[in-house]
């Protein structure tokens, strides 16, 4: 296949569009909204009339019509001015819409695609629990048939979009049954907001991501009736292995777009802060520094484009997935970090955007995979022994 990774003119616009956007409409808001840890219910609405939740839906769903690579350049654009934001569109895509749209059935797709293409409601999934986070096999919450219904029970943490104001469903994974060998099988319901039994709890106290929604989901009896299973029964451990490799490629640019609005704001700060008579950018120590951020963010941005480009041609895309969430988000952190250094104490006031980036970072490295699992996964796919 071709590396040849340069924007088509279409692509090109979207992301001009979105630059635009976050430079005009987020980044003089974002600020206020995070310290306050107040979700952008504007901003967000915005993103959604711009089309950015239907970015990789076909228009029949009310989407746009495109692919992963658009949605990517989306949130890499987003996440140089405020992750809160650009996670906010990520976890409703590939978490919220793409559960339904990879494993729906047609009627799944036409009730809840085009409400969520739109941004007019956000959807979630209900993956993580507060004792198997990495071990997603050992899911404890329990969906049992009961008539003509499943009766829901179990606790899920860390959940993106999940109480919201307009949050319309949770994607939760459940045991539904047992193998022969007696592992549990695990399958996939769709839970609407509001459903008796269905609690979402307060809001986390976060170091980042102070601007986006993350709760704790309890499930007490909750009934929904049975053709709210997605997908076939028992597949919902391979439905989210699918979901969660895609989901890499989007955290990736997320990841990305952290890394390159560091060189940005360090950029701009090194030309315009003086020491010693003179801008600290002339400073050779300063430039190198800030070269090797801008050498980890192209290289970040090659990985990224490579895995959305291997999934849109339908090539295997899971090890270069693995690989560009790995080093991306290792790429942050330092990016981050570095950035903050330039700064100097000014890196360390929330005022700065650093500041905001270098809180945001670490969460990479964790979210949607491990960078432990990143190395599992790639090691796997290298042939090596389990």
């Amino acid at each position: 296949m071709s590396l040849d990774h340069r924007l088509s003119a279409e692509h090109e616009q979207l992301r001009r569009t979105v630059e635009e956007f976050a430079h005009d409409v987020v980044a003089p808001k974002i600020g206020d909204f995070y310290e306050r840890h107040e979700f952008p219910y504007e901003i967000v609405r915005e993103m959604g009339r711009m089309g950015l939740f239907g970015l990789p839906f076909p228009e029949e769903y009310g989407g746009m019509g495109g692919d992963y690579l658009a949605l990517g350049i989306a949130l890499e654009e987003l996440a140089r001015v405020d992750s809160s934001v650009a996670i906010t569109l990520e976890a409703g895509v590939s978490l919220g819409a793409m559960p339904v749209y990879r494993f729906g059935t047609e009627e799944q797709k036409r009730q809840w695609l085009p409400r969520l293409c739109s941004g007019e409601i956000l959807g979630a999934f209900g993956l993580t629990e507060p004792d198997c986070g990495s071990d997603a096999g050992g899911t404890r919450t329990t969906a049992v048939r009961d008539g003509d219904s499943w009766v829901i029970n179990g606790t899920k943490c860390f959940i993106t979009n999940s109480g919201t104001e307009i949050t319309g469903l949770v994607t939760v994974t459940a045991v539904t049954g047992r193998k022969p060998d007696g592992r549990p099988e695990i399958s996939s319901v769709i839970v609407p907001s509001g459903t008796p039994g269905f609690t979402v709890g307060a809001p986390y106290s976060k170091v980042g991501w102070n601007a986006s929604d993350t709760r704790e989901l309890s499930f007490s009896d909750v009934r929904v009736p049975l053709d709210h299973l997605l997908g076939a029964e028992g597949r919902g451990y391979a439905q989210f292995l699918r979901i969660l490799d895609e989901g890499r490629i989007a955290i990736s640019a997320l990841a990305t777009g952290l890394a390159q609005g560091c060189v940005d704001e360090s950029v701009a700060y090194a030309r315009e802060r003086h020491a010693f008579g003179r801008p600290i950018g002339a400073n050779q120590a300063i430039q190198f520094k800030i070269a090797d951020m801008e050498t980890r963010a192209h290289m970040a941005r090659i990985g990224w484009r490579d895995a959305a480009s291997r999934l849109a041609h339908g090539e295997p895309f899971k090890r270069e997935a693995a690989i560009a969430k790995l080093y991306s988000s290792t790429v942050a952190v330092d990016n981050a970090r570095d950035a903050t250094q330039i700064h100097g104490g000014y890196g360390f006031m929330n005022e700065y955007p650093v500041a905001r980036m270098w809180r945001d970072a670490k969460i990479l490295e964790i979210g949607e995979g491990t960078s432990e699992v990143q190395r599992m996964l790639i090691a796997r796919e290298l042939g090596l022994p389990d």
